[in-house]
């Protein structure tokens, strides 16, 4: 009772829109643990936005890993310790993610854990790198952040370049070669339109035109004056959701006729809610498991877990990312023995044929991307979303 109490009080507080769940007292302080003294718990930091336009993101990651954590806890945690997600809100604001990090590590926390975003995980990366801390399943498909490879740095998802390659791949199929990228102005943006253009590269292509958008801004009028002259036949974008929202409705209200396709980090229930009917033949890349249905184990453990939870919770991409990333860490911790970032490092890279529920995950000592999965949806006006 005890457990469902406090995933209802979870669930309760995520669904009505508040930043996040109230933190105990304990994660309010984390006070670092002495050397060789034994370790109670195991503290994991996430900065990510809990406000501003990439809120959902950043809800739905936390709200996946602590139900999965809760339920972990409820149930001995590992090794007699429990782990613990304390999230600090960066509004998806690189300066802010940096603030973040440095407290983190100022706590002693063990790792560092689902950050969202490209540019607010580059911010932390050199302090990662530095103070030799697990930086694990940072919601992000740049390649900045895998190449080179940081020893610290493991990630569940597969990259944007993966994810653009597919798309092209099927706009060629279909035989729309005129393509344009809507992208963000920052890091995130310009390593989804590299990964375009790389993709286009091979057929003699290259992208028609290119606009942006700036960070945490809708104002996407000039990008649809710039873009939609060219006629393209399909647009790209890469982007938050909701200026993603802003320019599908946009450019469609301007008459544009043609396809836009989406990368996962767009958010694709955040971009649902946002669009209402006019979602209908939007297309999302997917790097994670199809969260709605029950075909593999790790879908069907998550909805188990937003059932108990209660309340207005509905199944999420993001969400499903956070929970599967909690599952796969905890494994790292579990094998890891005495509990040192040396060891958790070790661990997961001993993790090389783990399946946790259906979606294998292979790390190495020169692998850090444990997947490569990739797949196309639709979504449609009535809120769903078709593969």
């Amino acid at each position: 009772m005890r457990r469902r109490a406090a995933l209802s009080t979870l669930a309760a507080s995520l669904a009505g829109g508040l930043l996040a769940p109230p933190l105990r007292a304990q994660e309010q302080t984390a006070a670092a643990v002495p050397q060789g003294a034994p370790r109670r718990r195991l503290l994991l930091g996430q900065s990510a936005p809990l406000s501003g336009p990439a809120a959902q993101l950043g809800k739905q990651m936390q709200l996946g890993a602590r139900l999965f954590l809760d339920a972990l806890n409820a149930a001995g945690g590992i090794n007699g310790m429990t782990v613990e997600l304390k999230t600090l809100d960066d509004g998806y604001d690189p300066e802010r993610c940096k603030a973040n990090t440095e407290k983190f590590i100022d706590e002693d926390v063990f790792a560092l854990f689902g950050y969202v975003g490209t540019p607010t995980s580059l911010a932390a990366l050199p302090l990662v790198n530095q103070h030799k801390i697990p930086f694990f399943a940072p919601l992000t498909g740049a390649e900045a952040l895998r190449d080179p490879l940081s020893r610290w740095v493991f990630h569940v998802r597969a990259s944007y370049y993966e994810e653009t390659a597919l798309i092209v791949k099927q706009l060629a199929e279909l035989g729309l070669h005129k393509i344009s990228v809507f992208h963000q102005n920052d890091s995130y943006g310009k390593a989804g339109l590299e990964g375009v253009t790389r993709a286009m590269k091979p057929l003699s292509l290259q992208p028609q035109a290119a606009s942006t958008v700036e960070r945490n801004s809708v104002d996407v009028a000039k990008a649809v004056r710039e873009l939609l002259p060219g006629k393209p036949e399909a647009i790209v974008l890469i982007s938050a959701y909701k200026s993603c929202a802003a320019f599908i409705r946009e450019a469609r209200r301007a008459g544009y006729g043609g396809v836009f396709y989406n990368v996962s980090f767009v958010g694709t229930q955040a971009l649902l809610d946002e669009l209402g009917k006019d979602a209908l033949g939007v297309v999302v890349s997917q790097v994670m498991p199809y969260p709605f249905g029950t075909t593999s184990g790790i879908a069907a453990e998550y909805q188990a877990a937003l059932a108990k939870a209660g309340g207005d919770l509905r199944p999420d991409y993001n969400g499903i990312e956070g929970f599967l990333a909690a599952k796969v860490l905890s494994e790292g911790l579990r094998r890891m023995g005495r509990p040192s970032r040396e060891g958790l490092v070790a661990a997961l890279e001993g993790l090389q044929s783990f399946n946790p529920g259906g979606f294998p995950m292979k790390f190495g000592p020169t692998r850090h991307t444990a997947s490569n999965f990739v797949e196309l949806s639709m979504l449609t006006a009535d809120g769903k979303v078709k593969r």
